[in-house]
């Protein structure tokens, strides 16, 4: 299992890396909507209708192709304002799932069309992160690792108080403030030690917009929603009675297990971006 779960993590940063850093804008496009249509087929099975997941990858894959080419062609400036309209309807839902679902633990159902708009607003921030710079993206999404690094270790060494026991019970309070901890302790020392990548570092962009207190409650902010993210991903595995999301990438599950934690906080972040303008 350990090798499997090597030689896929190998193949992924073979194509996700070159994506990112050494080929052109729309190359990122392609790549993480292809990533995120497979998460949709994957939505689709969680929600034990596999033909509309199909339909849902199918829409997601036309409407991301046909937003390609109008944001490299044929209308750039409105682009921006259509992402952040997307961005924060995706933003609503996550936060009445924290305020309401997960807080109830209850079934969930959020069907085809949440399902829609979850997985376009995630890809429509990849994408939009992307054009901004390599860097940024890759910032913003560090974020999400370093919140689940910080809680795994912590939640490890000095868990005790579960966070969601009848969702994830593996999960803890301390596991979840140690992720904060972390996060906040790496921007405020990239910030400092390297304050010329304020322009493409995102934590050190908000720390020269905002200032470190704003910054900080925003950081903490994107740190929460991808706790949310990862517990309602966990949520929907156990309404379906299923381990993985899928088996997309052998010895990982499936995407929506790789990416649950990005999908609130892309869109947070590019929402942010492109407030602080």
């Amino acid at each position: 299992m350990l090798g499997q779960r090597i030689v896929t993590a190998l193949i992924l940063l073979a194509i996700i890396v070159p994506a990112i850093f050494f080929a052109a804008p729309w190359v990122w496009g392609v790549v993480s909507l292809a990533m995120l249509c497979a998460g949709a087929l994957e939505w689709g099975r969680l929600m034990h209708a596999p033909r509309q997941g199909l339909m849902l990858a199918a829409g997601l894959a036309a409407a991301g192709a046909l937003y390609l080419v109008w944001r490299g062609h044929l209308a750039q400036a409105p682009a921006p304002a259509m992402a952040a309209i997307v961005c924060a309807g995706s933003l609503a839902f996550w936060l009445s799932v924290a305020l309401v679902s997960l807080a109830r633990v209850q079934r969930t159902g959020p069907g085809m069309a949440i399902g829609g708009l979850v997985l376009g607003a995630a890809w429509l921030s990849l994408y939009e992160l992307r054009l901004e710079s390599s860097l940024m993206l890759v910032s913003a999404m560090a974020l999400v690792w370093l919140a689940d690094i910080g809680a795994y270790f912590f939640g490890r060494t000095l868990g005790r108080h579960k966070l969601a026991p009848r969702v994830s019970p593996g999960k803890t309070w301390e596991g979840a403030a140690g992720g904060a901890v972390v996060v906040l302790t790496v921007a405020a020392g990239v910030a400092l030690l390297w304050p010329s990548l304020a322009t493409h570092v995102y934590s050190s962009h908000l720390i020269s917009h905002l200032g470190w207190v704003a910054a900080a409650l925003a950081l903490l902010l994107l740190t929460a929603l991808s706790i949310v993210g990862d517990l309602y991903e966990s949520l929907l595995k156990r309404v379906a009675g299923v381990k993985d999301s899928g088996r997309t990438l052998p010895g990982h599950g499936g995407v929506l297990d790789r990416v649950d934690a990005l999908l609130p906080t892309m869109p947070a972040c590019l929402l942010l971006l492109q407030l602080l303008r």
